[in-house]
């Protein structure tokens, strides 16, 4: 009897914690940036021409390339620290729901050259909003390289 209170109480307590953590979960993830371009949901990723990088939505970090590898980071690399992210150009990738977009960044690049503008975008929030969750503060280069 003793033993079966101990599994039932077990049970419980992992029943508890998994939502819980299904909770917070669902709370923190898929938050566009501010300086993402409006009008878009149900995408996970940017492509970022001017710095050839990809911003994860989902898990709110830039995915770059350096030194022989891809990273993932809160911030850009540092070269790019003063990288305007609400005036720079931001691709939508609606059409890719992976977990890896760098597997097309060889078309990426090319089709989305640096300095690529293509239809005139609108940023979420503003530079400005201190209240907004995402500033500009927070993505400026601490990165690898």
């Amino acid at each position: 009897m003793k033993t079966l209170k101990l599994v039932i109480f077990g049970l419980i307590f992992l029943l508890f914690s998994s939502v819980e953590a299904q909770v917070s979960i669902n709370v923190q993830i898929g938050s566009p940036p501010s300086w993402g371009p409006s009008g878009y949901s149900n995408v996970n990723y940017y492509y970022l021409p001017d710095v050839q990088a990809y911003y994860d939505i989902r898990a709110s970090r830039f995915i770059y390339f350096s030194r022989g590898k891809w990273y993932k980071s809160s911030h850009l690399p540092s070269q790019y620290r003063n990288y305007d992210l609400y005036n720079g150009y931001k691709v939508v990738l609606t059409d890719y729901h992976g977990n890896r977009p760098f597997t097309y960044f060889n078309d990426h690049k090319v089709k989305y050259y640096k300095g690529y503008k293509g239809k005139p975008q609108k940023s979420i929030g503003n530079r400005n909003n201190k209240h907004k969750k995402n500033n500009d503060k927070k993505y400026r280069g601490n990165g690898h390289n």
